[in-house]
């Protein structure tokens, strides 16, 4: 399915609402079509794949004053009287089980039609231009250096069209993404380590303009992890890079603020709200227009427009975030966090681009702070107890600070805990300047994956590592 036959669907889906608006006081309908691929090139193979992210169909959704109903479609060819009678049959619940939803209050439908694009020249890019990029930087970091026993370079492709229909809005957005990564295995004295540098953005040609210059990081950084050693556990003053300032971001103030956990009482943030949290120069911020990133779109998947929301001000937390339902749940404005993994899955609140603000505190003064403690780089996973704000934060490796200078002393993995505030309160500097990162996804507990990005300054901390 391509955009022109989403656009060609906006009339059924009109007509499907006002068909269904005979039963139900609240009727919307939206379009997707996401194209996601991914060209692989390593020492051994090259692969070039449709990615599950990949997603066309329509879904539908229904209020009747007693909770709020779903109905997916794989296309909508035709609208008649039958086809609406049918899915309001399917959709009823018996009052056995209607009686044990939560029933919202009736969803906003503010009138509002716009088109939005975002240039890229990903359809400009052929597949043979694709492989032979990915190719070719492959091999340059093969040849580098003979102890590099496996090399890749990958391009994921992101298209995403997506169109909204209810009685008072038509929305229509179309964008594109680019994530590339350079990857490097190296193996030395029976030790295998793997090293990645990536790039983003919203067009091809600039990102695989900018590997190259990556290809030096990779390797160096693939030589020093061969050295690294197991850190000793304890506390310490830390430095973290954007990456790990985006993960504490993510783990500490990200599933926790989500705002239909606030509905099932799951989140202790709820508690917290209009109290002091963090460091009074702590200022943290979530939204689909807060950061032009893979997370980065016009409207979500209630139809609400992007937001830009204040989550963390001046150490107080201010606001969490919210998808439509849940909003109208708890009577606050909906702050367009609503996604959907896929036509197919439910909308929850979800983050977007979530990062600290940046600061005036130099990197470089920083590190002169530090007395004895580990600079920390690169996220690798993370885990989160909104119920009792514990977080778990891997980084891939930390580098030794001693009296205010950066050694060669690696330590990897490198595993941070502890309690939310706690670690949020101990921040003493930020840097100046925000780093969005656009590489990874995030699950609504094991499930429901969407692209997230996340980020900000370097900031100084005093935490457990082990």
């Amino acid at each position: 399915m391509t955009q022109s036959v989403i656009k060609n669907r906006i009339e059924n889906m009109r007509l499907l609402v006002q068909k269904l608006k005979k039963y139900f006081t609240y009727v919307s309908v939206l379009g997707c079509d996401v194209q996601s691929q991914a060209v692989r090139a390593d020492k051994r193979v090259t692969t070039f794949n449709e990615q599950p992210e990949t997603d066309r169909g329509f879904v539908i959704r229904m209020y009747g004053g007693d909770c709020v109903y779903e109905y997916a479609l794989t296309d909508i060819p035709e609208v008649t009287d039958a086809l609406a009678e049918e899915i309001a049959q399917k959709v009823k619940l018996p009052a056995s089980a209607a009686a044990k939803v939560i029933p919202p209050v009736a969803l906003a439908d503010e009138p509002l039609k716009r088109d939005f694009e975002r240039d890229s020249d990903v359809d400009e890019v052929t597949t043979q231009q694709l492989i032979g990029t990915a190719v070719d930087l492959k091999q340059r970091v093969l040849e580098r250096d003979n102890r590099i026993v496996n090399a890749a370079c990958i391009f994921r492709i992101m298209r995403v069209s997506k169109v909204f229909v209810s009685e008072n809005r038509t929305l229509t957005q179309s964008y594109a993404y680019v994530n590339g990564y350079l990857l490097a295995i190296m193996k030395e004295d029976g030790k295998l380590v793997s090293a990645r540098e990536c790039v983003d953005g919203p067009s091809f040609k600039p990102v695989a303009a900018a590997l190259p210059g990556k290809v030096d990081k990779l390797i160096d950084k693939a030589k020093h992890l061969l050295k690294a050693k197991p850190i000793v556990p304890g506390e310490y003053d830390v430095i973290t890079d954007p990456s790990i300032t985006g993960l504490i971001a993510h783990e500490a103030f990200g599933h926790g603020v989500e705002m239909d956990q606030f509905v099932k009482e799951r989140a202790l943030a709820k508690q917290y709200m209009g109290e002091a949290v963090a460091s009074p120069i702590c200022n943290m911020r979530d939204g689909a227009g807060a950061a032009l990133s893979v997370a980065s779109y016009f409207f979500d998947d209630d139809g609400v427009l992007a937001g830009d929301t204040q989550i963390i001000k001046d150490g107080v937390l201010v606001s969490g975030i919210c998808d439509l339902v849940s909003a109208c749940q708890l009577g606050v404005k909906p702050t367009g966090n609503g996604r959907r993994e896929s036509f197919k899955r439910k909308a929850y609140t979800r983050m977007t681009n979530t990062f600290f603000e940046g600061r005036n505190d130099k990197l470089e003064d920083m590190i002169k702070s530090v007395k004895h403690g580990y600079m920390l780089f690169e996220t690798n996973n993370g885990m989160e107890d909104p119920k009792n704000w514990q977080i778990q934060c891997t980084a891939e490796y930390g580098i030794e600070i001693i009296d205010g200078n950066l050694t060669e002393n690696y330590v990897s993995p490198v595993v941070m805990s502890g309690s939310v505030p706690e670690l949020l309160k101990s921040i003493t500097m930020i840097s100046g300047g925000e780093e969005i990162i656009g590489a990874g996804m995030c699950g609504k507990g094991y499930k429901e994956w969407v692209r997230v990005t996340d980020g900000g300054p370097a900031l100084k901390v005093k935490v457990k590592l082990a």
